[in-house]
This record gives C-alpha cells, structure tokens and sequence, in this order.
C-alpha cells in the first residue's frame, strides 16, 4: 500500500516538473514547418523567469510580473462591501467578458481590479472605455502584479 503511495506521488510529482518547462524552453523547442529560435543568454535570466513562473488554479501557465490593473471598487471591512465588491466584478464579466477581475481583501478593504496591463497606456485605454458605459464611475489605474499567460 506504501509503495502504491510513493509511486503515486512520484509520478504526480514528475508530471508536475513536465508541466513547469519554461518559457525559453518552450521557444526553443523545434516544431515541423516552423522556424528555429535559438536563445542566447545569462544563465541567470533563465533563473529569473523559473522564479517567476506559476501555474495557476486553472493549469494556465503565467508569469508575474509588475504593471497596471484598473480598480473598479474599495470598499470597507463589511459583508456589505464584500458584496459590493463581487457585484462589480459581475459587472466586468458582463460588459468586458475578455477581462479578468480580481477580488482582494486588503486589510482594512474589499477591493476589486480588473486586467492585466504591462503598460499605463494600455490600462489607460481600457479605464476610458469603462467609463464610456456609465457603469463604472470611480475607476483608477493601480500599480500591481500581473498575470501574463504564455
């Protein structure tokens, strides 16, 4: 029964290393009919992108990095404001379907920002196309860490 265990989790844990290739592996991986890319770099920026690596609860592959989320609600500490803070972000999946949002409880608030922009410029464009539908007044760009897929 041990053993069965041990198998088990070894192999869930091999499975787990295959699913972490990283990014420069899966560039320079060749495939039929496609160009070769080959990477040239310090050994220490291909640390830097393992460190920065994640899978998310979904299994998709993301790296964080710094950049820009629009805030679309604080609240307080309250179910009121937790409730607000889940309606908003009802909100953005209605109107901004291609957008994700994220819920946080930031002692003392309830917050909630959507995106993921590497850019203020970007953050900026999508910020006044949300004020543009009248649902969202109190919008603002935020400094965060974002998720980029890969």
């Amino acid at each position: 029964m041990k053993l069965k265990l041990i198998l088990l989790l070894l192999s869930l844990a091999g499975s787990t290393f295959l699913k972490a290739q990283d990014i420069v592996e899966d560039l320079q991986t060749k495939r039929p009919n496609q160009g070769t890319v080959t990477l040239y770099q310090d050994p220490r920026v291909a640390l830097l992108l393992k460190n920065s690596m994640v899978t998310n609860d979904t299994g998709e592959r993301i790296i964080k990095h710094n950049g820009y989320r629009i805030q679309i609600f604080a609240g307080n500490n309250s179910r009121r404001a937790k409730n607000q803070a889940m309606h908003y972000a009802h909100l953005v999946r209605e109107n901004f379907p291609e957008m994700k949002s994220y819920m946080h409880f930031l002692s003392p608030r309830w917050i909630c920002r959507v995106g993921d922009f590497l850019s203020i410029e970007e953050a900026d464009a999508i910020m006044r196309k949300m004020k543009k539908t009248g649902v969202f007044k109190e919008v603002s760009i935020v400094r965060d860490e974002v998720n980029i897929s890969y």
